[in-house]
């Protein structure tokens, strides 16, 4: 499986430490801007890169490429992603996979038109520990109420304050707090639960309207799931199940789910803690396990997950009045 990365921030890097050690997955090519040719040099010499682009489009002609993987602003997923696999190329698309539900509802027919994977990488629904915490769920009882919670002080907020603006705080990018890490509480409880019922989010906003944090609640048919997310302030963090007979917990950030813990009324305990060091190993094994034994199916189901993610994000974002540049249908230039 050849893989061709295009971006160099600090998420690809993330991802090159991570390909690096997973069998089956050659790291077959990398693609940045002409300014970052410095750096993406230094790159392809540290992980052995065999190729080197500085034109998305020259990548997109070569045969040699299975999968393009976008490590890129968020309000650009949907562009470089619809090119992909309009030139035949299997796509993995860090989260989110698009800026609003139309653009990712036509990236996802585009893919099943033409027979071609479409991943969004998000790393909690390919762990252990959410799988195990899934299992779990029946000796809960009725459910009652989920509480979850990542807020994470942003390396780039000091920045915000004076005024300088980062992708991850500006609006025409689809930044903010609820697409950069709210959506991991978003994931859990939609890939659990399904879509909800209604959605509604209350946001602290600053000058360019931009969430910095938030609390987004989703009312199910007979439960409540509060998901809070901030970049402007840090706490622990968690993803708790509360039923009628106990509870289930992530007992770290719903990004990691690197431990988890049920605790019944009657005293029993289960706890699940794998040893893997690297969070992210595990949805990159599973997409080469999906592509290698062709298993569209799979495929499907988790973006059946991602469209439901995609419409619950776009609802709160109008419930507190955040537009972005692509709302207007018009896609979002920048193909370099």
């Amino acid at each position: 499986m050849n893989i061709a990365l295009v971006g160099s921030g600090k998420i690809v890097l993330s991802c090159l430490d991570t390909l690096s050690r997973v069998d089956g997955v050659t790291i077959y090519a990398l693609c940045v801007r002409e300014s970052s040719r410095e750096k993406g040099e230094t790159l392809q010499q540290q992980y052995a890169i065999l190729h080197l682009y500085t034109d998305y489009q020259q990548l997109l002609q070569d045969e040699q490429v299975d999968f393009i993987y976008l490590g890129i602003p968020n309000n650009l997923h949907y562009v470089y992603a619809r090119l992909a696999l309009e030139n035949n190329r299997h796509v993995i698309c860090e989260k989110p996979l698009t800026s609003n539900l139309n653009e990712a509802s036509q990236l996802i027919a585009l893919a099943k038109s033409r027979r071609l994977f479409l991943f969004e990488a998000i790393t909690s629904i390919h762990t252990p520990v959410w799988k195990w915490l899934q299992s779990k769920l029946p000796s809960l009882g009725p459910l009652r109420l989920v509480q979850c919670n990542y807020s994470q002080y942003s390396s780039r907020y000091d920045d915000y304050q004076r005024g300088i603006i980062h992708p991850a705080f500006d609006p025409a990018m689809s930044g903010g707090a609820l697409y950069d890490i709210n959506l991991y509480n978003v994931y859990i409880t939609c890939a659990l639960f399904g879509a909800p019922k209604a959605v509604h989010y209350r946001c602290n906003q600053g000058a360019n309207g931009i969430d910095t944090s938030g609390v987004l609640l989703l009312q199910y048919a007979d439960f409540i799931a509060v998901c809070s997310g901030a970049k402007d302030s840090a706490s622990p963090g968690h993803f708790t199940v509360q039923g009628s007979l106990g509870y289930a917990r992530i007992m770290d950030t719903p990004n990691i789910c690197g431990q988890a813990e049920v605790v019944l009324n009657n005293g029993q305990q289960y706890h699940c803690q794998p040893s893997l060091p690297n969070h992210m190993e595990y949805e990159f094994q599973a997409f080469r396990d999906c592509f290698m034994a062709q298993d569209y199916a799979r495929c499907y189901a988790w973006l059946d997950i991602a469209q439901t993610v995609s419409s619950v994000l776009q609802q709160a974002r109008h419930s507190a009045n955040i537009i972005f540049a692509g709302d207007d249908g018009r896609p979002q230039d920048g193909v370099k």
